[in-house]
Parts: C-alpha cells; sequence; structure tokens
C-alpha cells in the first residue's frame, strides 16, 4: 500500500482545499473562476484516473473508495445546485461527466454514484437557454452511453417507481420516468402529461427563422429549429409537477433555442428507446411525455406549413436527414414560400422514423402508435378528407413524400392500416366505403382534378413498392383469393374454333360487343394477326411448352394494338427489347420484396376455390380498369400514371395477379373483366374511331415525334388526346408483353 499512500493523499488535499473554501470564504459573489475550485477537481480528477491505470481492472484504488465513501458526489451535487460560487454547476457537471467518462470501472451501480447522478440528471434543462445547456447535454449524454454498454443498470433507477405503483395500485400515476432516484419519489401527484395542457410543443408558436435578426440563426439544424424559437424562458412547463429524470431532461433539451444542443437530446432518447430492458420501456412509453412529445411537434410542424405547397416542390425538397441539415434562406438559390416549414416537419418526421426503427419492439410499437393516432388520425385525415381542391392536393403530395420517406417497418405497418384499413376479407361493392380514407383516396385516383388523380395514384405507385405484404393484400389479392373471375370448363372443340377465328374462349365476345357492331369484318378481325391462334391452356391440359405459350402471350398483348395504330416501329429505340430489360430488372427487385411472404407457386386449385360466389374485382382496380377504359379520352399524363400503376401490379410474383392481369387465355366468368378484356374493347373502340380521322398514320408519327422530342412543336394537331392515348396503349401493350415474358422465363428458370 506504501506506494499508493501518496496519491491518496494528495487526493484528499485536493478535496480538503474545496472544502476549506466555502468555510473560509465569506466573498460568495466572486465567480467560481477567480477561485482554485477547477483546477483542484481537475486534480482529483487526473489521481482517479491514474490510479486506476496503476491497478487491475475491477479493483478499487484507495483514493476511489474515500470519494465513494465519503459522498463527494453528494456534496458537490449541493455545491452544483446551490451554483455558489456562480458558475459552480457547470465545474460540478464537467467533474460528473469526465468521472464517469473516463474511469473504466462500472460506478453507477454504487448508492453513492448513481443517488447523486439522479439528482444532477433533475438539474438539466430545467431552464431553456442556460450557459449550462452545453455541460448539461454532455453529462446526460453520458449517462445515456453507459446504460447502453450496461442496460440492466436502468433497473437500479426503477425500483421504487414499479414499488410505488403497485402499492397504489394505479396504472396513471405517471409521475417519473425512465430513471428514477431511490430517493426521490418524495411527492406524487398522480399528474400525467395530457396533451391537452398548454405545455411542450403544443403550446408553442412556430416561428419563421427569416425573422430572427441573428444570422447564425441560418446554421441552426433545422429538424429541431423551428420549434426552438419558441419563446419558453422557463422550460418546467414540459413536465407535470413531478420528479424529473433522464427522459424528461432530454425532452426539454429537444427543445434549445441551439440546434446543436437539440440534436444531442434527441440522440440521447435514440439510445435510450433502444434499451431492452422490459421495466425501462415500460416506463418510457406509459409514464413519460416521450410519445406526446414526438406526436405534438410533429402536429406542430404539420400545421405550421402553408395551406398549399406547390407538390413539386415537397418531392423534390432535398432528402431530409434529421441531425445533419443546416438550411440557410439567404444562400437557397431554389428557395419558396414554406421551405423551412417544410424542411422542419420532414426532418422531424426523419427523427420519428429513426427512433421508432432503433427503439425496443414494445417501445416502438408504442411510438408508431401515437404516431398513428395522434398525427395520422388526429391531423393528416382531416386534411385528406377535405373538399378543398388544393388542400388535397398538398395534404395527398405531403402523404406521398413521407409513404417515400418511411423506412421503420413498424412504423410502416401503422402507416398502411391509416391509408388502407385492416381489413382482408373479399371487398363487395356494398362495404365498399368500410373505411373512408381509403375510399376517398381511391376515389381521387379518379379525380375530376387531373393534377389530383396523378398525385393520389403516384402515391399508391410507391405505396405498392413499400415491404409490407398487407398492401397488395388489402388493394387487390384479397378479392382474387378465390379465382372466382375463372369459369371451369373443360376445353371443348367448338372452343377451339372460336379461339381460332380470332376470338379468346370466355373472353368478352366482339361480335355481340356493341362496340363493334358498325366494323364491317372484311376490315378488322379478319386480319387475325393481331390475336395470336391458339388454344386456350386449361386445368386438365397443363402448359406443357411453356415456350410456345410465353410466345402466344406475348404475341397476344403485341398484336392487340392494329398495325394502323401503331407507329413505334417508325421511331428508332422505341423497341421492345428496352421494356425488357425494365421488366427484369424490375420483377428481380420485387421478387426480392415478396421472398418473406411466402406466396405460392401455382394458382390455387380449382376445386378448392368457391367460384359460385360473386366477383368484385375491387374498388382499386375497378377504379383502374375504369380509367383504362377511358384511355383514348383522357390526358397523356394520367394514361402514364394510370398504366405505370397497372405495370407495378403486374410485376408481382403472385400466380393469381399473374393470370388475372397477364395471362390473355383465362376463361373469364359471365360480367368479369380482366386487364386483358378492358384493353380489347378499348382496341374496338379505337378501330371505330380510326375511320372517322383523315391521315390518321402520318398524324399519329407525328405526335410520337413531338412526344419524343424530335419534332419542334407546331401547330395544334386535332384529335391530339386520342392520338396520345393510342401511343400510351401501344407501349402499355409491349412494357406488358416484355413482363409476361419475363415472368415466365424466370417460372421456367430453376
Amino acid at each position: 500500500l506504501a506506494p499508493s499512500l501518496p496519491l491518496q493523499e494528495d487526493f484528499v488535499y485536493h478535496w480538503k482545499a474545496i472544502t476549506h473554501y466555502y468555510i473560509e470564504t465569506s466573498d460568495d459573489k466572486a465567480p467560481v473562476t477567480d477561485t482554485n475550485i477547477p483546477s483542484h477537481l481537475e486534480q482529483m480528477l487526473v489521481i482517479l484516473i491514474q490510479e486506476e491505470s496503476e491497478r487491475e481492472f475491477g479493483e478499487t484504488g484507495p483514493c476511489m473508495e474515500y470519494l465513494l465513501h465519503h459522498k463527494i458526489l453528494e456534496t458537490l451535487y449541493t455545491l452544483g445546485k446551490a451554483d455558489c460560487p456562480p458558475g459552480m454547476k457547470q465545474q460540478v457537471l464537467v467533474f460528473y461527466t469526465k468521472l464517469l467518462g473516463k474511469i473504466r470501472q462500472p460506478l453507477l451501480p454504487h448508492i453513492n454514484v448513481h443517488r447523486p447522478v439522479q439528482k444532477l440528471i433533475r438539474l438539466c434543462g430545467e431552464v431553456l437557454a442556460t450557459p449550462t445547456e452545453n455541460e448539461e447535454i454532455q453529462f446526460l449524454c453520458i449517462v445515456c452511453a453507459k446504460l447502453k454498454q450496461d442496460p440492466y443498470l436502468v433497473n437500479f433507477f426503477l425500483e421504487n417507481k414499479f414499488k410505488s405503483l403497485a402499492s397504489k395500485g394505479a396504472p396513471n400515476t405517471t409521475s417519473e420516468d425512465v430513471l428514477k432516484g431511490q430517493d426521490s419519489l418524495s411527492t406524487d401527484t398522480g399528474q400525467s402529461c395530457r396533451p391537452e395542457e398548454p405545455s411542450g410543443a403544443s403550446g408553442m408558436e412556430h416561428t419563421e427563422l427569416e425573422d430572427e435578426p441573428h444570422a447564425q440563426m441560418d446554421d441552426l439544424s433545422t429538424g429541431l429549429d423551428s420549434l426552438s424559437i419558441a419563446a419558453l424562458p422557463e422550460a418546467t412547463v414540459v413536465r407535470p409537477n413531478q420528479d424529473y429524470n433522464l427522459v424528461n431532461s432530454l425532452l426539454n433539451l429537444t427543445r434549445s433555442p441551439d440546434g446543436r444542443i437539440a440534436v444531442k437530446a434527441c440522440e440521447g432518447l435514440m439510445l435510450l428507446v433502444s434499451l431492452p430492458e422490459p421495466a425501462a420501456v415500460k416506463c418510457l412509453t406509459q409514464s413519460t411525455c416521450l410519445c406526446e412529445l414526438l406526436t405534438d411537434r410533429l402536429a406542430s410542424l404539420y400545421k405550421a406549413l402553408p395551406q398549399s405547397v406547390d407538390p413539386l416542390d415537397i418531392e423534390t425538397v432535398e432528402a431530409i436527414n434529421w441531425g445533419l441539415d443546416s438550411y440557410s434562406h439567404k444562400e437557397d438559390a431554389s428557395a419558396f414560400p414554406g421551405k423551412r416549414a417544410l424542411i422542419s416537419f420532414l426532418s422531424w418526421f426523419d427523427y420519428c422514423d429513426q427512433l421508432i426503427k432503433e427503439a425496443q419492439k414494445t417501445a416502438a410499437v408504442a411510438l408508431a402508435k401515437a404516431v398513428h393516432e395522434r398525427f395520422f388520425i388526429g391531423v393528416m385525415e382531416p386534411q385528406l378528407m377535405q373538399t378543398s381542391e388544393m388542400g388535397i392536393l398538398t395534404s395527398t403530395a405531403l402523404l406521398h413524400r413521407i409513404v417515400r420517406q418511411v423506412t421503420s417497418d413498424i412504423l410502416l405497418q401503422e402507416m398502411v392500416f391509416f391509408i388502407l384499413g385492416e381489413q382482408r376479407e373479399p371487398e363487395t361493392l356494398a362495404e365498399i366505403s368500410r373505411h373512408p380514407l381509403r375510399h376517398r383516396l381511391i376515389e381521387h385516383c379518379d379525380h375530376i382534378s387531373d393534377e389530383i388523380s396523378i398525385m393520389t395514384l403516384r402515391m399508391f405507385e410507391h405505396l405498392l413498392q413499400k415491404p409490407n405484404e398487407h398492401i397488395l393484400y388489402n388493394l387487390v389479392l384479397r378479392n382474387l383469393e378465390e379465382r372466382n373471375y375463372t369459369e371451369y370448363k373443360p376445353v371443348c372443340p367448338e372452343d377451339k374454333d372460336v379461339v381460332e377465328n380470332g376470338l379468346i374462349a370466355g373472353a368478352v365476345d366482339l361480335e355481340e360487343d356493341p362496340l363493334f357492331t358498325d366494323i364491317s369484318p372484311d376490315n378488322t378481325l379478319s386480319n387475325q394477326e393481331w390475336l395470336s391462334s391458339s388454344p386456350p391452356a386449361s386445368p386438365d391440359h397443363p402448359k406443357n411448352d411453356g415456350k410456345t405459350e410465353v410466345h402466344k402471350i406475348v404475341n397476344s398483348f403485341l398484336c392487340l394494338v392494329p398495325d394502323e395504330a401503331k407507329s413505334s416501329y417508325h421511331v428508332e429505340g422505341t423497341g421492345y427489347d428496352t421494356y425488357l430489360r425494365d421488366a427484369h430488372r424490375q420483377f428481380r427487385d420485387y421478387c426480392a420484396i415478396c421472398l418473406r411472404w411466402e406466396w405460392p407457386g401455382s394458382p390455387k386449385a380449382l376445386e378448392k376455390c368457391n367460384l359460385e360466389a360473386a366477383f368484385f374485382e375491387g374498388h382499386f382496380l375497378k377504379v383502374l380498369f375504369d380509367r383504362m377504359g377511358r384511355i383514348l379520352d383522357q390526358p397523356y399524363d394520367v394514361n402514364l400514371q394510370v398504366t405505370s400503376v397497372l405495370s407495378r401490379l403486374s410485376l408481382f410474383p403472385h400466380p393469381h395477379i399473374h393470370e388475372y392481369l397477364l395471362d390473355p387465355y383465362v376463361n373469364l366468368a359471365s360480367g368479369c373483366r380482366s386487364l386483358f378484356s378492358v384493353i380489347v374493347r378499348v382496341v374496338g373502340d379505337l378501330m371505330v374511331r380510326i375511320q372517322r380521322i383523315q391521315d390518321f398514320t402520318p398524324k399519329l408519327l407525328l405526335v410520337r415525334k413531338r412526344l419524343l422530342g424530335l419534332e419542334p412543336e407546331g401547330p395544334i394537331i386535332e384529335h391530339i388526346t386520342l392520338l396520345e392515348g393510342v401511343i400510351v396503349l401501344e407501349e402499355f401493350c409491349k412494357e406488358l408483353a416484355a413482363i409476361a415474358f419475363v415472368k415466365y422465363h424466370a417460372a421456367s428458370t430453376p
């Protein structure tokens, strides 16, 4: 022991020097920096670190024993709380931070460490914009890091909390949260942090930072800036009347006017929510205001957005990362009204998304449900259900943006339930509006405003690319489960004849279709090339030759549009091979997404299907088919978006989707339509209308060249909508042929 005595003597000397200062001094107004206290504290730390480095790991030296035994941390806490001499709180915070950060042995399990640490935590974040904010956040973050290393330590702080709950038997006594000191349960008011209290983010006014006189404000972290400027010097309003601790202190500091402090506080919370200790999770979600903070701030940032923002701006504002933004309005060439508010909202949404992604599962579910109930339903739904076209457009564009942005599976699940509902049984026409928001959004795909239609279709297109099985099931698959769109009939010789005459058995009978009555047989359907002649594959004649089968199917699509309505072979680089490459890449991506969903490899056996049940394709496909049927009469941009969503749907590797959307030979039950039969009708209509247009082919070619930018814009061509529709139709058929080919090819190669 002899060599270590000098160290201990030295240590005690420095501590005594500090205590003597308080006994001897009368001037307690002089700042601490004018005294020797900071250097004595620094020396004590140096000695403790040196002592530890000279010993075996885990062995406590005499200086550390002295610190623990004489409750030095308790004494320092008291001096820091009194901030005597002025600036002492800062010194104490620095001492605690360095002690916890630089000493390797675990200190927090000691009652003489975690009790004063607990008390010091409660001093943090009490007042916003205090001079000690920087030291406070450093201290809180080191405590979080220690808990992350040893999550079980949280339990030291939770003991009393849960005893008190059990003894009162009152689940709503939300007095404290995660890290509860064992001695701190002095009063319990039973108050919980309710959203209607004018506290926290909900009561804060959003102020645009452009009005700030300070230039440095521009460099704040925008994820948090716009909220943190609110004039609330006393942060205590965030807390209900209760003892405070780690989570509450961090929650307060997320509202610091200094963006860097706020970001550090958010990082601290992210560490805490990921702790696997069940007791801590329960406390975090039930007894702190964390859920309210996240959702109230989302809500107030959303409400701070202008009533109308250009959808293009919402879509193109650069990718938002919650911690790294420093948005400066002055330097921004592409600024638009409300850009700062939009970035603030999107970066806070990104923070919520990342927090839920990192959080322990129970905590993640609780946080995501809070976002669902308090933000999606409470704030976004009324905006999406409104009747003002400008309002619908802006709110749908924002929904589209967050659908694209969300990465957490648990938050995505809640978002999907919000948009589509949880129903999984087949839809019926009578119950089409069971989930009002789903019904309204699908109706918006066929809105009188083309802009709203396109935006809503794009939202669904992105939704379909998300890795969540419920999306496709709810929109489409649940209605195809029984294959009751098919009619079970064995092949008989007459069917074969019908097909060879250019019609598909069970498909729409064109001869009886009113659209076709005025077409003379010699100039249209006798030209059989546009429907390939082959008998339909039936369940009892399996598709033995996959190659000829896929060849026929591809040709069915490629020959749908009659030659006189085709224009792509006159223009370079618009061949079918481009679609093949795209389809191959996209199909691979979709297969990767759907792998976990364990879809069957082949359709459900017809014997097991309830073919008697009335078939309804479902609201989503109904609207898409209706729009597809009007392809010759609606704007080019709308057509591009409708066909884009349909081609996305047909890429999914599910046998029923494949059969219903991509198999021209399926025997459709009477009164049912499929994608192929919808296109057949459109083509029938087109052939009637071609007769009435002079110089149809040259006009068509000119329109195609203009669309490709190969011809300058010139005088308006009449029937432009129809001509553009024909071009989209031809390209869509090529795309479907490519998808069918790629899917058959993938199925036939092991």
